[in-house]
């Protein structure tokens, strides 16, 4: 525990330099730079326990939810056949690159696949069990690719737009610290995730707390987000946890693994990139908006990310909450086809042979 302390704290001071230094996203991109370092050059090494991961997820599930205003909905049904054609055509990406995965790395096609599809670390490592795949090389490449897009992404906005100044997360405006308004709001945030959980919905951590701070916020009866101060903490244990999760074993020992995932990771964002670009010229979508939906990333992550540079948070949460619940009821029935496949080419191979 105290170490765990100590690396929260050092993790503060690293969000704080990359404040200072005018990085995007810097109470999360800081920690996760700070924490991977010290977990890859073993300097320090604790891990930073799934328990307290859910504080960031809830905290900025909440101040998504709070974004979809009845106007915001509008905005949703006029652009939905972008969002849906985007997570559609992101799926034939995935697929792509999965078999590229595949072949340079030496994993399976379900392996790849399960590498590959946007989702958390831990959803991909549960299903790769579920599906007797080995999870390891699941749960580093599933890592890696979160980590490069929280990195990536807004660096390159930052670098095609230019490294503006005064740019920072939206927050209250309010300079009000309600202790009473902050437990009322936790207290929703909390209760919706407890409750998806018993209702087994994917990704509870996220989903519940949006589902129920959206309901509000939609029938105009929303609250006042959390303070600046508690929205950076959640980034910070978000990115801390990120960052903890690299091995310097798994690393050193895997080299083809490693070298075969980060090309997985740029071609997938590259091509999640061209897809957006199509979108947005087809469509008259603003196209960050559009990079941003289709980026291969989390949607606690890019939620992150769209409140920092200012684009509609709403907007970019809808194209990834429907692409998990396109891929998500489907991702374990599209994984078991793949076992088939495989077994049976194997066979026919063997039989070949």
């Amino acid at each position: 525990m105290a170490k765990l302390c100590l690396l929260l704290l050092l993790a503060a001071a690293s969000g704080a330099i990359f404040q200072w230094l005018g990085s995007p996203l810097p109470w999360m991109i800081g920690p996760l730079v700070m924490t991977a370092f010290l977990a890859i050059s073993q300097l320090m090494v604790v891990r930073v326990p799934n328990q307290i991961r859910p504080f960031g997820q809830v905290i900025v599930a909440c101040q998504v939810g709070l974004t979809f205003t009845p106007s915001a909905l509008d905005k949703l049904f006029l652009h939905a056949p972008v969002i849906i054609g985007t997570a559609v055509a992101s799926l034939f990406c995935i697929f792509a690159v999965a078999a590229i995965f595949a072949r340079a790395s030496g994993l399976t096609f379900a392996q790849a696949f399960l590498s590959a599809v946007p989702t958390s670390p831990v959803e991909a490592a549960a299903m790769a069990v579920e599906s007797k795949v080995d999870p390891m090389p699941v749960i580093f490449s599933q890592t890696l690719r979160l980590s490069a897009v929280v990195v990536l992404v807004p660096f390159a906005m930052y670098a095609v737009e230019g490294w503006p100044e005064g740019r920072g997360m939206m927050v209250n405006g309010s300079a009000t610290f309600d202790p009473l308004e902050i437990g009322l709001l936790g207290a929703i945030g909390f209760g919706g995730m407890w409750l998806f959980r018993l209702l087994r919905i994917p990704n509870p951590n996220f989903l519940g707390p949006l589902a129920f701070t959206a309901l509000l916020a939609a029938t105009g009866n929303g609250i006042s987000p959390f303070p600046a101060i508690i929205l950076s903490a959640a980034q910070i244990v978000l990115g801390s946890w990120l960052g903890s999760t690299f091995r310097r074993e798994i690393i050193t020992s895997a080299g083809r693994l490693t070298l075969a995932c980060i090309l997985a990771v740029l071609v997938l964002i590259g091509l999640c990139a061209a897809i957006a670009l199509a979108m947005s010229y087809l469509s008259g979508m603003d196209w960050r908006l559009v990079i941003l939906g289709a980026a291969p990333g989390g949607v606690v992550e890019m939620a992150l990310t769209a409140k920092y540079l200012h684009q509609d948070v709403t907007i970019v949460t809808a194209f990834h909450l429907t692409r998990i619940f396109l891929f998500m009821p489907n991702i374990p029935w599209i994984v078991a086809l793949i076992n088939k496949y495989e077994k049976r080419r194997n066979s026919a191979r063997g039989d070949m042979s």
